[in-house]
């Protein structure tokens, strides 16, 4: 097992650092110092002039580099390198709406763990099919259907559902949220036309995300404020957003990021098929999704997921609202994994945690990618001077 040392990136909020990597574990993080004597063995990669972050945690794919996780839930293990270039150590394996079995096949399809290579799914986002039929966006509205006690009693958190979103003024809804949040599933609000009243009745049987905001439900009004408006109030809520550049506007991501405040909000890039191809045709689940200049998009014109991956949104966050590049960074990192609980080292720089770590330029370009200590994208680490 070869100790990797990466010796002079700085953490997003300006300091100077050696990370000392074992296998798949950081054992030390010290200040930087090309004098600092060396572990027998070790090799030094200088990271100088870079930025060492967390890998990223994406809440919310769908698919990525051709592949499709709905259609092919196997498909969750291809696609790791993909995401690695984006900066993404870590994943929810999204799938929509579909008919019953699906969701099922996918959970088997998430225990079998092959060798995966690049990022790792994490589990499941279950992205219905408990949603509004009016606010189906590109969801299939044959597969809506009303919340079901029996489909869902096999989703929890031990079966690999980690996220579940639904829409709740659906009949049956608000129970589900109980039974789900016992079962260590992350219930999220989305695709719904709920009002203020039963987003807070959902908040308090349980629900603690909103899936895209602003995307798929009613929008903020001065006179309503409405569901969306219950939900940045409540500091129970994270608020999940995309931030691609054409789901939410840079005044909106501002707005949402100062109501919010600081940990309460998770980038996710809703990444499908279509990320990293050209312009063309891919498949959601099982509807048809044409690739071009202003996203992904249905016929009639209406968004069908994104295209960009969370990289993307990271800088869009900072160009859009001038914040810090640390509180950025957590909105990747730390509180997509407070969100999910995971007390591995994901989310986080640790002595002790999980070797996951992206490395980025100053303008927050993504340089390499490590997945559990080991390289999963990025240029031969010896340019950097190793």
């Amino acid at each position: 097992m070869t100790t990797l040392v990466l010796d002079g990136a700085h953490l997003a909020d300006g300091l100077p650092i050696r990370i000392v990597v074992d296998g798949s574990q950081i054992t030390a993080i010290t200040e930087a110092s090309s004098k600092r004597e060396m572990p027998t063995g070790a090799r030094l990669l200088d990271a100088s002039g870079l930025i060492a972050s967390p890998g990223f945690i994406d809440l919310q794919v769908n698919g990525a580099a051709g592949h499709d996780i709905t259609s092919d839930p196997s498909a969750m293990w291809e696609i790791g390198e993909a995401l690695a270039r984006h900066g993404v150590t870590s994943f929810l394996a999204t799938i929509v709406s579909s008919p019953p079995g699906v969701v099922d096949a996918a959970l088997d399809a998430w225990r079998t763990a092959p060798a995966a290579r690049g990022a790792v799914p994490i589990g499941l986002h279950l992205e219905g099919p408990f949603l509004a039929p009016s606010r189906a966006g590109a969801h299939n509205p044959e597969n809506l259907r009303l919340p079901d006690q029996e489909e869902s009693a096999g989703w929890s958190r031990a079966a690999g559902a980690r996220i579940v979103t639904l829409a709740p003024e659906l009949p049956g809804a608000l129970d589900l949220v109980k039974g789900l949040s016992a079962r260590g599933v992350l219930v999220a609000i989305g695709h719904t036309d709920a009002d203020a009243a039963t987003g807070r009745a959902a908040i308090d049987a349980g629900a603690r995300y909103a899936t895209h905001l602003l995307n798929a439900m009613p929008k903020l009004d001065g006179r309503a404020p409405g569901l969306a408006a219950a939900l940045l109030a409540d500091d129970r809520v994270t608020i999940g957003l995309i931030a691609d550049g054409i789901h939410v506007a840079p005044e909106m991501l501002d707005t949402v990021r100062r109501t919010a405040g600081p940990g309460r909000l998770s980038l996710v890039s809703d990444a499908i098929a279509g990320l990293d191809l050209p312009p063309g045709r891919v498949r959601l689940g099982d509807v048809d999704v044409v690739v071009g200049p202003e996203g992904a998009r249905l016929a009639d014109g209406r968004l069908a997921g994104a295209i960009a991956g969370l990289d993307v949104g990271l800088r869009t966050l900072v160009a859009a609202t001038g914040c810090e590049r640390a509180e950025a960074v957590a909105a990747v990192t730390s509180t997509p994994a407070t969100l999910l609980g995971l007390d591995d080292g994901r989310g986080r720089l640790e002595v002790g945690g999980r070797a996951d770590i992206t490395l980025l330029t100053p303008e927050l370009d993504v340089a390499a990618t490590f997945v559990a200590g080991e390289l999963a994208w990025g240029a031969d680490p010896s340019r950097w001077g190793g």
